[in-house]
């Protein structure tokens, strides 16, 4: 998230997209809140897996990519837990 440059503010609307489009893919009802969260901290998860594997996105889009990608990782660990 560091190398994105981007504000804390364009963080959550940003991580409120990807939650919501990896909620939409995974077919998951989350609300707003939830989206946010899994945006961000998925953004966060696989921008780390990304970077062990030497792949870098940057700016607003790598953002979304990583949130949408980590998000889907996120839902898809809990609904291995939960099971």
């Amino acid at each position: 998230m560091e190398q994105a440059q981007i504000g804390w503010i364009a963080a959550i609307i940003i991580g409120g997209f990807a939650g919501w489009i990896a909620s939409s893919f995974m077919k998951s009802d989350t609300g707003l809140f939830t989206n946010i969260i899994l945006g961000i901290i998925g953004a966060a998860i696989a921008s780390f897996l990304f970077g062990l594997l030497g792949v870098s996105f940057g700016g607003w889009l790598g953002y979304l990519v990583a949130g949408v990608v980590g998000a889907c990782i996120l839902i898809g660990g809990a609904r291995a837990v939960r099971t």
